[in-house]
């Protein structure tokens, strides 16, 4: 009975495997899995015989499936388990004694033995193989980062985190080294506060996160809620000083519901005059349905002389937006007495009503307009008139900006203009299409533009410039130069002079797809390369992933029929392309943490593709709705365009993606030498959500998770992490990237940490953990600051 169930059982698989592993070749891959459905056939066959050839042709295949694995990727464990889990399983089974049993005595009535030599040391063999396997990770390279720091830099920050990198060089560091690589692992919580904001399912949008940085000046914690609450807390306990609800506009149609953080301005009093009783000091903060709020710092607030009764409306001067067009998702930059900020705006929505993409800086003690830099009109940087409108539909900079005030620069990491993934309506002639893509310096007191570099060429993928650059000085002492880290989704980290933008670091440009697309769509010839970058590799069938061969042969057959084109810039298509790296990016809104005296960078690249469908459109009934499969609306309709978009991780039925992991990775780089000294996977499957699982995975597999969010670095010789979708908040040491310390956050830490002294003395180190409804990470309300015990 054993044996004919069993044969059945094989039979079925060899049916399935001969089935998908047919699909594949015709779609152009591999034939191993139909040559393996066939043999496995042949063994169901011979075991429904009794055939006891049936177990040493099995162990043959067995071994034939161990050659075929490393000859495809080699001895990476993480690729072995689709290639081979059910394979060894099957295996295990007909080692069994009973099944070998009934086998030898049907051929010999008085043979009892329960072992089959071939089989069984087979089995053993490949067990003993898988178990030392568990040892060994092909992936990292392992190595040191040099440059001992003689002295610490006096630009960086210390005792107080007072702007959202730190400082507003956007360094992500910290001189503090009371928590330092001795005794990180006996980091405990000094504190969990709730902030009570907490997603409405029913009314809020479905992309709703908690990423905010807390600030730590003025003797308190501030930080800002997706519904830009803003709570102000004792540093040393948590507790409750203050907070400001404002009204709460729920909306689905919100289509980034977050607030990554507030900014602190104290007024001068030669700035002032006498300074105000109230609102000396203020905490101002941009909000997603497009204000800009100015806060006292000490009892919360509005600051009735700034802008009208505490309020800027950023929709001014903006003409007619459609609702929820225009978004604040980053903090403001507040430097040289002015708040200075761009925008952010619904990707792919409407050929009318795309906000202005222009850059305004704000005197932080009046709110008045002092200069604006607009895209359309670089020149004209003088107070637009109240009459006048912005033209629409120009790049947009969404991220958080960052400023020289020794040398008197901000810099601005444009993006692209909506529609992102369309470009046959765009005019080359149009000035406006020299920013997009494009880090640009102005003058921070008035404006002007002083240079630019543009980081992609006519950018149909949404590679906006996502991340704060990170300014640093660059060389050997008594030849140092200025310079700034900008990282770019595609994984470029371009490192130039920031005073001219000449690039330090050589930049090559690439030639790149041109042909294909929809009708009209033309392609630039070339795309910018920095020396120092983290492109992922380009993929091959090889590369595709799952949990059972089913799975990974679906996305193998995926992978042959859609447009891939082995780099990051194939075109999207109707009929589907795989975007590798897609629209989340390489590096995003987290960026990197740089160590200015040892001129180190510390990056968190993912490692994630997409596909991209376009779905052409009713051109007669511009405004008509398209609806997903799922009955929902797309995102990316481009009303009034030739085409929508459909924009998906690459993923299998199983909801896993189809490339092999890792999916996020942790990198130290030396900028004097350009070299990523070491490299290593971070984060594990714990609390990964699943389609195939009731609840969220219980185990953690660190197979190296994607992280939205940044690091945090600091004098204590560590890296501090909680990007990743697992719920984990992780410590690092930055020298060699060995695991130092890690706890389980009550929510998913989307969010880059900071760290600042207490009074009492003691380094905190602080994160938000309210989780990101778009990667499903575990959604909460908590601020947790970690001490030394």
């Amino acid at each position: 009975m054993v044996l004919k169930a069993t044969s059945a059982l094989m039979a079925a698989l060899a049916v399935a495997l001969v089935y998908m592993g047919g699909r594949l070749l015709l779609a152009g891959g591999s034939p191993a899995y139909l040559a393996i459905g066939s043999v496995i056939l042949l063994t169901a066959v011979l075991l429904w015989l009794r055939k006891r050839s049936a177990l040493t042709l099995y162990a043959l295949l067995m071994w034939v499936i161990l050659a075929w694995i490393i000859m495809e990727v080699g001895f990476d464990k993480w690729q072995w388990i689709p290639r081979g889990d059910v394979f060894a399983l099957v295996g295990f089974w007909l080692a069994m004694p009973w099944v070998v049993r009934p086998l030898m005595q049907a051929h010999t009535a008085s043979d009892t033995r329960r072992f089959h030599p071939v089989l069984g040391t087979t089995v053993a063999v490949m067990m003993a193989m898988v178990l030392a396997l568990t040892l060994y990770d092909p992936y990292p390279i392992a190595g040191t980062l040099g440059n001992p720091a003689t002295a610490r830099s006096s630009t960086a920050a210390g005792s107080d985190w007072a702007a959202y990198g730190g400082t507003n060089l956007g360094q992500r560091f910290s001189t503090l080294d009371q928590i330092n690589t001795r005794n990180v692992s006996t980091l405990v919580p000094a504190w969990e506060y709730h902030t009570g904001d907490l997603r409405d399912p029913n009314t809020d949008a479905r992309e709703y996160t908690f990423e905010a940085t807390p600030l730590k000046v003025n003797n308190r914690v501030y930080l800002c809620t997706a519904h830009n609450e803003v709570h102000a807390l004792v540093p040393e306990t948590g507790t409750l000083a203050w907070k400001y609800v404002p009204e709460k506009n729920r909306s689905y149609l919100q289509q980034h519901q977050t607030c990554r953080g507030v900014s602190y301005y104290a007024v001068a009093p030669e700035t002032a005059g006498t300074p105000p009783a109230a609102c000396a000091k203020r905490i101002l903060m941009a909000t997603a349905d497009a204000r800009l709020l100015a806060l006292d710092a000490d009892t919360g607030k509005l600051c009735e002389g700034f802008g009208d009764k505490g309020v800027v409306d950023l929709s001014a001067n903006m003409g007619t937006l459609r609702p929820h067009a225009l978004m604040q998702t980053s903090a403001p930059l507040v430097a040289g007495g002015l708040v200075v900020l761009g925008s952010s705006v619904m990707d792919n929505g409407y050929k009318d009503g795309n906000p202005s993409g222009v850059i305004r800086a704000y005197s932080a003690v009046t709110g008045q307009l002092v200069w604006n830099f607009d895209p359309a009109n670089p020149t004209a940087t003088q107070p637009i008139a109240a009459g006048q409108t912005y033209p629409q539909d120009t790049p947009v900079a969404w991220a958080t900006l960052s400023a020289d005030v020794k040398n008197g620069l901000v810099y601005v990491p444009f993006g692209n203009a909506s529609p992102d993934e369309l470009g046959a309506r765009r005019n080359p002639a149009n000035n406006t299409e020299i920013f997009r893509d494009t880090l640009v310096a102005l003058d921070l007191n008035t404006g002007a533009f002083k240079w630019k570099f543009q980081t992609s060429n006519n950018d149909l993928w949404d590679r906006d410039n996502p991340s704060q650059p990170s300014l640093l000085d660059i060389g050997e002492d008594g030849s140092k130069q200025p310079a700034l880290v900008l990282p770019t989704k595609v994984g470029n980290l371009f490192v130039l002079n920031r005073l001219t933008g000449e690039p330090l670091v050589p930049v090559n440009e690439v030639k790149v797809s041109t042909e294909g697309g929809v009708p009209g769509e033309h392609f630039a010839q070339t795309q910018a390369v920095s020396g120092i970058n983290f492109i992922p590799k380009p993929l091959s069938e090889n590369a595709m992933w799952g949990l059972t061969p089913f799975d990974q042969m679906a996305c193998r057959i995926s992978f042959h029929r859609l447009r891939y084109d082995a780099n990051p810039w194939t075109p999207a298509t109707e009929q589907g392309s795989l975007i590798f790296p897609g629209n989340i990016g390489v590096f995003n809104w987290g960026s990197v943490a740089v160590d200015p005296d040892r001129q180190l960078l510390i990056a968190t690249p993912v490692r994630l593709a997409y596909r991209y469908d376009l779905i052409k459109r009713d051109t007669q009934h511009p405004e008509k709705r398209l609806f997903t499969e799922e009955g929902s609306p797309y995102w990316n309709e481009n009303f009034q365009g030739d085409y929508a978009i459909k924009i998906k991780q690459f993923v299998s039925s199983l909801g896993i993606p189809c490339i092999a992991p890792p999916w996020g990775r942790m990198a130290g780089v030396d900028l004097k030498t350009g070299k990523t000294q070491w490299l290593r996977r971070t984060g594990t499957t714990k609390n990964l959500k699943t389609a195939f699982l009731a609840d969220r995975f219980p185990v953690g597999f660190p197979v190296g998770m994607v992280a939205h969010g940044g690091p945090l670095a600091t004098a204590g010789g560590l890296v501090f992490q909680g990007a990743t979708a697992d719920n984990f908040f992780r410590a690092y040491d930055i020298d060699t990237g060995a695991l130092l310390w890690q706890t389980e956050l009550p929510a998913g830490g989307q969010a880059t940490p900071s760290t600042y002294l207490g009074s009492d003395g003691k380094q905190y180190v602080v994160i938000s953990a309210g989780g990101h409804s778009g990667l499903g990470t575990t959604l909460g309300d908590s601020v947790v600051a970690f001490r030394v015990n």
